[in-house]
């Protein structure tokens, strides 16, 4: 019998880190939203497994490589295990559909909104004797696709106002998430461990 565990899925820039209108490159260019940090060790501390969902097509641009994605994503969870938190794992979309790459066309499937990063930690966990509580899941993000990506994946969609903040694009797409938060922090604390 596998555990049962619940899982907070992240959506990255504008959700944890301020969106800075291009792709964030190295170290210096992240800087966390206030308290997303304390947000993550809360969800650790009330037993969440912690996945960061991500969007990265500056890897099909051109205009970052790998190792200096995964550079900012360590940086990012010490940042986190300061506070007592971690995330387990950064599953990133390194494709565009407008920027045709010979590595990268082959993800083109995991792009949010699809579900194939959320797909791929899920299948993960079952790999470690775990799987993942859809009831008790969430998907926060500050984007449509993230909202669309979590009712897709059969998670718990959070918006956050941070970042885009793409309430009005939801009301388009009706799109409904289950809360809306001021940001991450509001998010886990005010409504996630609520439940």
């Amino acid at each position: 019998m596998r555990e049962k565990i619940a899982v907070l899925f992240l959506d990255r820039d504008g959700t944890i880190n301020h969106d800075i209108g291009t792709y964030v490159r190295h170290r210096d260019e992240f800087r966390l939203i206030e308290r997303a940090d304390d947000a993550v060790a809360m969800a650790v501390a009330a037993g969440f497994h912690v996945i960061i969902i991500t969007n990265q097509a500056g890897l099909a641009k051109g205009i970052m490589d790998e190792v200096q994605l995964d550079e900012v994503h360590t940086y990012m969870n010490e940042l986190f295990m300061k506070k007592g938190g971690r995330f387990d794992k950064a599953y990133y979309c390194p494709s565009h559909p407008d920027y045709p790459h010979p590595v990268y066309d082959r993800f083109l499937n995991c792009r949010k909104p699809g579900t194939g990063m959320v797909e791929r930690a899920i299948e993960e966990y079952r790999t470690k004797g775990m799987e993942v509580d859809m009831q008790r899941s969430f998907f926060v993000g500050d984007k449509a696709v993230d909202i669309e990506c979590a009712r897709n994946s059969g998670l718990r969609p959070v918006l956050v106002r941070t970042g885009y903040g793409e309430e009005e694009a939801c009301r388009r797409k009706h799109l409904v998430p289950e809360y809306v938060a001021r940001d991450l922090y509001d998010a886990v604390h005010g409504y996630i461990l609520k439940q």
